[in-house]
């Protein structure tokens, strides 16, 4: 089964109106289990593979997903570019609840998590200057002007370990640095998607102000009501966006991220290292 378009985010994603689904199906990894089976449909005749996350049921923790078996599978899918859907506090005045934030940026606070396909007798360094594939998330932000949403394209997206959330003083210094948006996942996931040379776009739907803002502390049942607000916009949001991207030309730097970055000579990677990569490195090492 293969998919051209990965999609991740809740399991109501594949509510979509428009969604043929075909199978469900697990895909087992050399990094491990995925965090859910992957549902595989097709939209407009595109194949597409939807992964819930934090597995259905919300049961995974943003420190506990196994981002790599996640995205592994995805390569091994056929999947040139994922969409990825998420909950995000706000660090700014002018970003409301219900708003969505395509950032074109990250900076990394997480301390516990595997985001390397790389080690193992095989060193890799990729370019991650502009860690956002800018072509598709244009096309992504267009699709959410068109669908009603209150769209901000670009700025920036911290991602912490969590499950806590920020103090407040971690929130007045993320504000300090010039952050737009924080959330617990998306980092890793958009790491490990260049390396494996696919194009990722966050749709960040922004659920609450964080604790920095006069509305008081962030609270489980806010996030999950505005949460529940944003899903329908979000899923009209992939669905125009779908075919926008299966179409479009990849001239972007992520479909070739590999060419220059993996520094081992290649006589001296272990034949397991070059087995298990071989879905991702496989165009350049033999």
């Amino acid at each position: 089964m293969k998919a051209d378009i990965g999609i991740i985010g809740g399991s109501g994603l594949y509510e979509m109106e428009g969604l043929r689904v075909v199978e469900e199906t697990e895909i087992p990894t050399p990094f491990g289990s995925p965090s859910d089976p992957f549902v595989v449909g097709e939209v407009d005749g595109i194949r597409v593979a939807f992964l819930a996350r934090h597995g259905r049921g919300h049961r995974v923790l943003p420190t506990e997903i196994n981002y790599r078996a996640n995205i592994y599978a995805f390569k091994t899918l056929g999947a040139h570019t994922i969409l990825s859907a998420s909950a995000v506090g706000s660090m700014k005045e002018a970003y409301a609840p219900t708003d969505i934030v395509f950032p074109h940026q990250f900076i990394d606070r997480t301390r516990h998590r595997a985001d390397t396909f790389f080690g193992n007798g095989i060193v890799g360094h990729v370019a991650f200057a502009d860690p956002i594939c800018a072509g598709a998330a244009m096309l992504m932000g267009e699709a959410g002007r068109e669908a009603g949403a209150n769209v901000h394209v670009g700025g920036v997206y911290i991602c912490i370990e969590g499950p806590q959330f920020s103090t407040r003083a971690e929130s007045n210094l993320y504000r300090s640095w010039g952050v737009d948006v924080i959330g617990m996942t998306n980092l890793q996931e958009a790491k490990l998607a260049r390396e494996a040379e696919i194009c990722y776009v966050t749709m960040a739907l922004v659920t609450d102000y964080d604790c920095w803002h006069e509305s008081g502390d962030v609270s489980i049942e806010q996030i999950l009501g505005y949460l529940r607000a944003n899903a329908t916009m979000a899923q009209k949001i992939i669905r125009l966006t779908i075919p926008r991207v299966a179409k479009r030309t990849r001239d972007c730097a992520c479909a070739s991220a590999l060419q220059f970055a993996i520094v081992t000579e290649p006589s001296k990677i272990p034949a397991d290292a070059k087995r298990d990569l071989a879905p991702i490195i496989g165009r350049y090492i033999q």
